[in-house]
């Protein structure tokens, strides 16, 4: 389903997004560029990301991607 339709934005490239480590909007915002233009998006983006990390019951550091920021060049 389209989340942000400004940006062509599925469910599916939040959720995965997020498995690859977007833990924030600001995360989502910065890779797929999610509520950066009329901001409708941001509830429904906000609720998948929740979703997601609610169902991580536990962090494990060797099976969790890092997400890196590719504007800094370093993992948040």
């Amino acid at each position: 389903m389209y989340v942000c339709l400004c940006k062509a934005i599925t469910d599916k490239q939040i959720k995965d997004a997020a498995f690859n480590g977007a833990a924030s909007m600001r995360c989502l915002n910065k890779e797929l560029g999610v509520a950066t233009q009329c901001g409708k998006c941001a509830v429904t983006a906000k609720q998948i990301l929740r979703e997601h990390h609610s169902q991580v019951t536990q962090f494990d550091p060797q099976t969790t991607p890092n997400y890196v920021d590719a504007t800094l060049g370093k993992a948040l």
